[in-house]
């Protein structure tokens, strides 16, 4: 099973969802070679739920995983923290939602919980928690406490920050990850087409609920792929989610393109 733990179905969270734009999101991904994705959805962007209720509405229901059109989704969310750093959670789609909901009052800037508090709420659920991008700017989740960086499940070996800095990103996201002793796994943080299959995680077996994928994990049960084009494609996917950003500025129809 291939898979991408850090992905969007938006084009940016600032901008309102597209069928038109996710299902094309979708279907890239299978074209890339992906069985399955987690949708990391910043949990800030605006209609989360909207994005939610349709990809539930459109898909079958396997274990705690979504299957739509043949792409197997597993929901997520990538939320804030007031120390600087991304978030991810992953579980069944019922408890992302709830989550969601129970952040409301926590999206603004300047009011994002602390990774304290936000941790404390995932221990409600049975999500799994990521440690997204850990060595980006602005990232300062490597400083957080020991006690605090004990509840983390695994690393985001990051494709947008590979492609940039491949030496630096692996050896320090490989090196954090066996300093915590938790898995690193790698996502794509992409928002577009293109940057689908620049890293991939690769399983021997599928997995359709998130407590046998974080056992796989924990086991060492995959390797990581990371394409000989990821610059391409990551360099190739900004310029693309810029110039779509622009159309809808200019107040055109960034998704009549695809």
């Amino acid at each position: 099973m291939y898979i991408d733990f850090h992905t969007h179905g938006k084009l940016a969270k600032y901008l309102p969802f597209s069928k038109k734009y996710t299902n094309n999101l979708f279907d890239e991904a299978k074209r890339a070679g992906l069985d399955a994705i987690c949708l990391t959805e910043h949990f800030n962007t605006q209609e989360f739920d909207t994005l939610y209720s349709y990809v539930i509405k459109n898909s079958e229901r396997d274990g705690d995983s979504l299957i739509f059109n043949g792409l197997r989704i597993f929901a997520g969310m990538e939320t804030d923290i007031s120390e600087g750093g991304h978030i991810l959670s992953i579980g069944n789609p019922e408890e992302i939602i709830e989550l969601n909901k129970r952040l409301e009052p926590y999206k603004k800037k300047g009011e994002f919980l602390t990774f304290d508090k936000l941790s404390d709420l995932f221990e409600d659920y049975g999500v799994i928690i990521g440690a997204g991008h850990p060595f980006r700017d602005g990232s300062h989740i490597p400083e957080l406490s020991p006690e605090l960086l004990s509840r983390f499940d695994f690393i985001d070996l990051n494709g947008k920050d590979v492609a940039e800095s491949p030496q630096r990103i692996m050896q320090k996201s490989y090196a954090f990850g066996e300093r915590l002793g938790i898995p690193v796994v790698s996502g794509s943080d992409t928002h577009q087409t293109v940057q689908y299959g620049c890293i991939r995680t690769s399983f021997d077996q599928d997995h359709s609920t998130v407590r046998s994928l974080m056992q796989a994990m924990k086991e060492g049960k995959y390797v990581i792929e990371i394409s000989p084009d990821i610059n391409f494609k990551v360099r190739t996917a900004s310029l693309l989610k810029k110039a779509l950003k622009e159309i809808h500025s200019l107040g055109g129809c960034y998704d009549s393109i695809l």
